[in-house]
């Protein structure tokens, strides 16, 4: 019996709506006979759904009042509330059984266009759910159907019509009710697209290009690439990869990289399908790259977002203490466990609510400026890509690249959370703050009323802000020499107090109102925050740390990727990226490599070429661990030039970027099928019109693999889902579709490895040589030599690097050598040009250092002309 009336729409095809018209009525109801004869008649459990009766048994929240009319129960509903729980009607005592599906169906209309939330749940808490949708009415009559099948046997059910979180008054208008046995099962039916499956954003000239057939055919098939003009400018076969575990799919391979042609509106077709449109451009990520760093403003805490810097996502400050926040710039501890109050105000919403949390927001600033801190080190990187200006942010102009600004807001924060000096297990950081209870969707950061607590010191916590403090110092030292002393004073304060204090670990399990984040191994924590110290202070006491971890000399710390609960590789992607003099320096940078060959093989196992996910677990967040699976892959690159690793990185993002199961852009705003309904609190659209979807460059969490256990909306519509399908672009379901700070700081890690990989491919025209020839207690001597490669005449040459931390510019000679910030440019190299083929010239420099040993920089580039 037809259940599901479906309209044109971005969402999975299921219920929705049917316009009650006076065809589709009829439509409807010839269709609902017909079935009907075929099968017994379906029990309402609604009594009184068409209220011939009046309101029995229908209740409703005393701030209602209304009255029936002509079958149809009209009820005022107050300006005001802030919670669509704020004002219920409904009705309680309603048998489930399990394996059993239901329809709800009703007709209703409001004074006004605007959604509400239907429930059919347990009164009790933790309010299981097994339907939650939110029909957006208006002013005239439709009729709403949705299905559901039962995942437990319930006699108290409750059908609830959440109708608060409006600012003004309205009238909200219900009639014919009904909850039906006996109806078809839901089926979850996404549009997945185009069988041929592509990067759906582009590739790039010189990089791997590459996609995936889902197909029955058993032999290879044959592929045409045409370019916007419906030119076909490559042809080829596909190659049979047979059954896929990860998608449920039978599906070949194709491989194009060999076209170099560029433009934009590519297609590939293959098998009779033909694949939404993608470019070909050296510079296809840069777009991408920055809206994955600009993502961050407008998730900012205490400062209005400026509808100027970000247009359409204008909005008031949130939790600055003007009501009806209670705000974060006077916080108690929950349960009075301390007898003092921390101004915390500042930093990111963690995700999509309006809770901040040390250990995600510490993974998120530490990932936002190692994008930077790549700029600086690697041969690929380009530093002026992430100038003052590249950003939608408020500090641009203000000298210092943006994304440091971007980070800074959140370290401000994180070090504001650490136990003021003279009290009780001061300098440890306080693991979270949130609210004391869960608020509803929508609402805007500046409406919530919910008081709002610090919750008691970690270890895992403090580490992280002795981290990403240490980061902080040596990056800001350039820019903001006062900042950048807070930073290492804090990193060295919160190290101190972890060292003390080893085994203060945050709980499993959480009050009502945030997540947990809990930890009970903190030996990566303390991994990470050594590796960031030595780093930046060259101090022995954190070498010797280093060298006494149990994880320094760990085969398997690259095993699986990193994520906030896993940081040891974090620490050894610095040591290995970032110069230093650590003794087994070499043995780190080992470990970095055999890490990516790890996963370069699962990527050689995958038809998608997925680094992760191949055992058949999409954990909460997989998008997230595909890419900083990518980012190990990355900087083997770096460390290593090797061309498998670059196309290691990209093709890997062709997966996040609509090469997967789903054909779906995982990215907001980008290919032609993306994630835009991402669970959010503020980027509603879909739950009320007047609301944004997240901005451009916003990441979807992805499928995952254990969604039984998480939100309704998986529940609902995923059991039994194979691993790629695990996922649905609804912004009830958080468990594969929220947005989270440190998920996009994967993205932009990433993107903006892919866009920095512009020139490489071309051939290059010198090298340099970089020698450290001697030093003392406060100096050294170096010497550059550069060589012209190519075979022609070079008259000029710029040579640039990265001034290692601890080291200065005194003087030089042969060549005008110039330090801003961080990085240190030679031009105006003099005699000796131009340089022929193989000739070679040498200039040198004085530098100032602190105690430490003097290392050369990570990479010294030149460029000719």
């Amino acid at each position: 019996m037809p259940r599901l009336l479906h309209l044109p729409s971005r969402r999975p095809r299921r219920a929705v709506l049917a316009a009650a018209t006076a065809g589709a009525l009829a439509l409807s109801v010839a269709a609902v006979a017909t079935a009907q004869a075929q099968e017994e008649e379906p029990t309402n459990l609604i009594i009184n759904g068409d209220f011939a009766a009046g309101t029995d048994p229908w209740w409703h929240t005393p701030n209602l009042a209304g009255a029936v009319a002509d079958g149809e129960w009209c009820l005022d509903v107050p300006g005001g509330t802030v919670n669509s729980w704020d004002a219920i009607v409904g009705q309680n005592d309603i048998p489930l059984t399990e394996g059993e599906s239901y329809e709800l169906r009703f007709t209703a209309r409001a004074s006004a266009p605007l959604s509400v939330r239907a429930l059919v749940q347990r009164d009790v808490d933790p309010w299981p759910m097994q339907l939650e949708e939110f029909p957006i009415l208006d002013v005239e009559p439709q009729t709403f159907s949705y299905t559901f099948t039962a995942n437990d046997t319930w006699d108290d059910a409750q059908l609830a019509f959440q109708i608060g979180r409006n600012a003004d008054p309205w009238q909200f208008c219900i009639s014919e009710v009904a909850l039906l046995t006996d109806a078809e099962p839901p089926v979850y039916d996404p549009d997945t697209g185009p069988r041929v499956r592509v990067n759906q954003v582009g590739y790039l000239p010189d990089g791997p290009k590459r996609a995936t057939l889902v197909t029955e055919a058993t032999e290879p098939v044959a592929w045409e690439l045409a370019d916007a003009a419906g030119e076909v400018v490559a042809t080829g076969d596909t190659t049979v990869y047979g059954e896929d575990a990860t998608s449920g799919s039978t599906v070949h391979t194709i491989d194009f990289s060999s076209v170099t042609a560029t433009g934009s509106d590519f297609t590939l077709t293959a098998d009779g399908e033909t694949s939404y449109p993608f470019a070909i451009s050296g510079d296809v990520y840069s777009t991408l790259a920055a809206d994955a760093l600009s993502f961050y403003y407008p998730q900012r805490s205490g400062i209005a977002i400026d509808d100027e810097i970000a247009p359409g996502y204008g909005r008031e400050a949130g939790h600055v203490g003007v009501e009806p926040n209670q705000g974060d710039v006077e916080v108690p501890c929950f349960e009075d466990a301390c007898d003092y109050a921390l101004d915390v105000s500042g930093g990111w919403y963690d995700a999509g609510d309006h809770g901040k949390y040390v250990v995600n927001g510490g993974i998120s600033a530490a990932q936002l400026m190692s994008v930077y801190e790549r700029a600086l080190n690697a041969p690929s990187g380009d530093p002026a890509r992430l100038a003052d200006g590249s950003l939608r942010v408020p500090e641009s102009s203000n000298g210092v690249p943006d994304v440091l600004d971007e980070a800074r807001w959140e370290m401000e924060f994180l070090m504001s959370m650490m136990v003021p000096a003279g009290e009780e297990l001061a300098g440890m950081a306080h693991h979270k703050i949130h609210d004391e209870a869960w608020t509803g969707l929508p609402l805007m950061p500046a409406d919530d009323p919910q008081p709002r607590y610090l919750y008691p010191p970690s270890t895992a916590a403090t580490l992280n802000v002795a981290a990403t403090a240490a980061q902080c110092a040596r990056l800001f030292a350039p820019f903001d020499a006062d900042f950048a002393e807070q930073c290492r004073t804090a990193a060295e304060t919160s190290w101190a107090a972890a060292l003390a204090n080893p085994d203060i670990y945050a709980p499993l399990t959480s009050p009502a109102g945030g997540g947990p984040y809990g930890d009970e191994n903190v030996t990566d924590e303390f991994y990470w925050a050594a590796a960031e110290l030595f780093i930046t202070t060259g101090e022995q006491a954190y070498a010797d740390y280093l060298a006494g971890s149990e994880l320094h000399g760990a085969d398997d710390v690259f095993a699986a990727p990193f994520a906030w609960p896993s940081v040891a590789q974090l620490g050894k992607l610095d040591l290995a990226m970032v110069p230093n003099d650590l003794p087994d320096r070499d043995v780190i940078v080992e470990q970095v490599v055999a890490g990516a060959e790890g996963f370069l093989g699962q990527q050689d196992g995958s038809a998608w070429n997925l680094p992760y996910g191949n055992d058949g677990t999409f954990d909460w967040g997989s998008n997230s661990l595909v890419l900083n699976a990518l980012v190990v892959v990355g900087a083997a690159y770096d460390l290593t030039g090797d061309e498998r690793f670059r196309t290691g990185v990209l093709s890997g993002l062709d997966y996040i970027l609509g090469r997967n199961a789903m054909g779906n852009s995982y990215v907001t705003g980008y290919g032609s099928h993306y994630s835009q309904n991402q669970h959010s609190r503020w980027y509603a659209a879909q739950l009320d019109p007047t609301l944004p979807n997240p901005p451009a460059g916003t990441l979807a969490g992805g499928p995952n693999t254990i969604t039984s256990t998480w939100d309704p909306e998986a529940q609902r519509w995923l059991p039994g889902c194979v691993p790629q399908m695990c996922y649905i672009d609804d912004i009830g379901s958080f468990a594969t579709n929220e947005l989270t700070i440190n998920w996009n700081a994967s993205l932009a890690q990433v993107a903006n490895f892919a866009a920095d990989q512009t020139a490489v491919g071309a051939s290059r025209s010198c090298s340099v040589e970089y020698d450290v020839n001697g030093s003392w207690d406060d100096g050294f001597n170096a010497q550059v030599t550069v060589a012209n490669t190519g075979d022609e005449p070079l008259e000029s040459l710029t040579v640039r690097w990265a001034m290692p931390t601890g080291q200065t510019l005194e003087r030089s000679w042969s060549a005008e050598v110039v330090q801003e910030g961080h990085l240190v440019t030679a031009t105006n190299l003099g005699g000796g040009f131009p340089l022929q083929p193989g000739q070679e010239y040498t200039f040198g420099f004085i530098g100032g250092k602190d105690g430490r040993t003097a290392v050369a920089p990570s990479s010294v580039t030149c460029t000719a002309g």
